[in-house]
Order: C-alpha cells, then sequence, then structure tokens
C-alpha cells in the first residue's frame, strides 16, 4: 500500500476537521447565486471547494468562516448575511453537510457519513464592541470568533497593523471571559503576538488558532511564536496549520509584499481576488516568478509545531477560497490526501494522525462546552461596554 493509499485509509475513519474556509465570503462576492455555484458539482472553474472534492479529501467536519472586511461601515449585518449563506448551504445539501454545533454533533455527523458544518466568526469587528451580539452570534450557531483579522479593532491587536492598546484592553479581556461562558472557542489567528499571550492569561477555556503556521519556520507575523506553541500544552488548545504560501513559505513572504503593492499601486485592495485584481497578479508574476510553496513546506510547519507543542495541540485550516495561490499538491480542499501521505513519510505514526485531522479539534470543542457549563452555573451573562471598562466609545 503507498503512502497515499495508506492516508486515504485513516481519513476513512479519523477525517479531516478543517478549522477554515472561505466559501461564504466566495459566494458573497456573486450575491449568493447558489445555483452559479452549485457545490454539490465540480466548481473547479470558480472556487477551491465543493462537496465532490470535500469528499475526495477526507473532510469530515468544516468551519465555514463567515467572515467580513473589517472596513466594512456595516459589519453586522454582513456577518448575519454570511451565517444565512451557510444555513441556506445546509438546507440545500442535508445529505452532504450536518449543522453541528457541539463535538456530540461532529461526532455523529461522522457516524452519519456526512460532513459536520460549523461556523467561525473572522473578526471582532463583527460583534461592534457588543458583548449583546457576541451572545446573538453564538445562538445563532458561531462557535469560534477570531478576535481580529487584518486591522485593528478597538480592543485587540492585530498582527498585521500598528499596536494600538498593547494587546488586549480591558474590555477585550471581558471578550474571552463571555467566550468562555457562551463555549464559543477563542481564535488567536490574525492576531499580534501580544494579544495571544494576552488571551492566553486572559482564558479558563482552551484556545484555537484556526489558520496559522509556525513564526520560526516562516517570520511573519501571522505565525505563532514559539513561546505561545509552548503554552499551548497547558491551556489544552490547538494550532492549525495554514497552507497559505505567503505564511508558510519565507520568499513567497517577500515576493507576496510586492505583489500587494503592485495592486494598491493600480486601485486595488491587497485582498482582491476579483477577474481583474488577478489578471494584474498574473501580469507581476510573469515579471516575476512567483516562488512555489509545497506539501512539504507544510509539513515542515507541522513538524516544528509537533517538536515545541506536542502533537495533542495541532490540526489544519487550510484557508481554501480565502487565498488566491496555494501550495502544489493542495490546490484544493481534495489535497488533504497529500499532505497527511507526506506526513506518513516523515514518520508520522497513524496515532498521532488521527489526533490532527480529527480527535483533537473534537476534544477542544468538547473541553470549551465543559468549562462553559462550570462558568454559566457561576458567572453571570456580563453587560459590561467597552465605555464601562475603558473608558472610551467602540
Amino acid at each position: 500500500m503507498t503512502s497515499l493509499e495508506e492516508a486515504r485509509s485513516l481519513l476513512r475513519e479519523f477525517p479531516v476537521v478543517d478549522g477554515h474556509n472561505d466559501l461564504p465570503w466566495a459566494l458573497r462576492k456573486i450575491g449568493y447565486d447558489l445555483d452559479a455555484r452549485d457545490i454539490s458539482r465540480h466548481q473547479n472553474a470558480h472556487l477551491h471547494t465543493d462537496i465532490p472534492r470535500l469528499r475526495e479529501g477526507g473532510v469530515g467536519a468544516q468551519y465555514w468562516s463567515v467572515y467580513v472586511r473589517s472596513d466594512l461601515p456595516d459589519a453586522v449585518p454582513a456577518t448575519l448575511e454570511q451565517i444565512d449563506c451557510v444555513r441556506q448551504l445546509l438546507a440545500r445539501h442535508p445529505a452532504d453537510l450536518a449543522p453541528a454545533l457541539t463535538a456530540a454533533d461532529m461526532e455523529q455527523a461522522r457516524r452519519d457519513g456526512r460532513i459536520a458544518s460549523l461556523m467561525g466568526a473572522e473578526g471582532g469587528h463583527s460583534i461592534n464592541c457588543s458583548l449583546g451580539t457576541l451572545r446573538g452570534l453564538y445562538e445563532l450557531g458561531v462557535r469560534y470568533m477570531t478576535l481580529t483579522h487584518n486591522d485593528n479593532n478597538p480592543w485587540a491587536d492585530s498582527a498585521t497593523d500598528e499596536p494600538n492598546v498593547g494587546g488586549l484592553s480591558a474590555f477585550g479581556r471581558e471578550v474571552v471571559r463571555e467566550m468562555n461562558r457562551l463555549g464559543m472557542l477563542v481564535d488567536l489567528s490574525h492576531v499580534a503576538a501580544t494579544t495571544m499571550r494576552d488571551a492566553l492569561d486572559a482564558t479558563s477555556a482552551p484556545v484555537i488558532f484556526s489558520h496559522s503556521s509556525a513564526r520560526a519556520v516562516c517570520d511573519h507575523p501571522r505565525n505563532i511564536p514559539d513561546d505561545v506553541l509552548e503554552r499551548l500544552p497547558g491551556n489544552g488548545g490547538m494550532a492549525m496549520v495554514t497552507f497559505v504560501p505567503k505564511f508558510v513559505l519565507q520568499a513567497a513572504v517577500d515576493w507576496t509584499l510586492a505583489a500587494d503593492e503592485n495592486l494598491r499601486a493600480h486601485g486595488f485592495h491587497h485582498l482582491d481576488t476579483s477577474p481583474e485584481a488577478m489578471k494584474l497578479h498574473r501580469a507581476f508574476e510573469e515579471r516575476t516568478p512567483r516562488p512555489v510553496a509545497t506539501v512539504s513546506t507544510v509539513a515542515d510547519h507541522l513538524d516544528h509545531m509537533r517538536e515545541v507543542a506536542g502533537v495533542d495541540h495541532l490540526g489544519i485550516g487550510g484557508d481554501y477560497d480565502g487565498t488566491a495561490f496555494t501550495p502544489d499538491g493542495l490546490g484544493d480542499v481534495s489535497g488533504y490526501p497529500n499532505l497527511i501521505a507526506e506526513l506518513l513519510d516523515r514518520g508520522w505514526s497513524k496515532t498521532d494522525l488521527a489526533k490532527v485531522t480529527w480527535q483533537n479539534s473534537v476534544r477542544v470543542l468538547g473541553a470549551a462546552e465543559d468549562v462553559a457549563r462550570e462558568l454559566r452555573a457561576t458567572r453571570p451573562v456580563s453587560n459590561a461596554t467597552i465605555e464601562s471598562l475603558d473608558g472610551r466609545e467602540g
């Protein structure tokens, strides 16, 4: 049996829980026309994600990102529209996609042969400095919130913005505590290292990094420093390695900075993946060839993260449909078996790989639920405001 055959066999028993997929954002760009992008059929020409390729890739659970850009003036209703998109997808594809709110739901979906579908809000701007809105998102099914996206919000610093509050403000720490009380996972991808450390100090539940890699392997501020990885065993949380080339390959970091500047010089946002923006990207790439990441590049991060944090604290968060470029061998959601095969070739045991693909993610969500049950019995609902805790408006 080849390594790839072994990988596929393992994934039939312990499928991938992927921490972050931006399909709802890709669908938002076309007005949520779910007929035009019918994910029950291959959408290779348009998307990284569809049900046939999720099946081929051995995906058993997916956190769908209900991301909206942090510069939108109305982030809360836009986030609600993203949640509605996920709900529409679940209603259209009930034989394949199972709504999931709990670790038990994930396990039931696995037994039923369906893909457990959870939601994660990407950026604290989606609650507009309102703990009531945070609770509303939880009631609608959101099970993690990334504390920031690329920009700071009034209570937390982002990895890719200038420092503002020095990590988490007092209100930011209250957001973390209220997330713990709810059972909503605190996601530390995108946040500044100071915010990571403050959140680990404030939380009483495991945290996640839904799509981040190792800073020691690729020095990008979106990645996780070793001192933070070292704290995951004590916290019980997990880091889900991402595939985005500019976060995993050092040469791609430098190339991306130049490519982003090229987009901005032509009046485009650096995250724009519209046909016009991609045409500019391709022209830039013809002039300056893009460094290409591979499956091996991603495996290097997992090797390092296992050494620092331990295998009990690792997972996978590809960031499909949220990136213009992907590594060779990981071009879409069908590629996960290639990564598992690479790790098998590097001597990772099937026991350890089962933790990375399925078991760690289920354990972490279940642990957050356990903490929430205890806190709800002892801690009242928080109606704190940013004005009361930070002395200023959001």
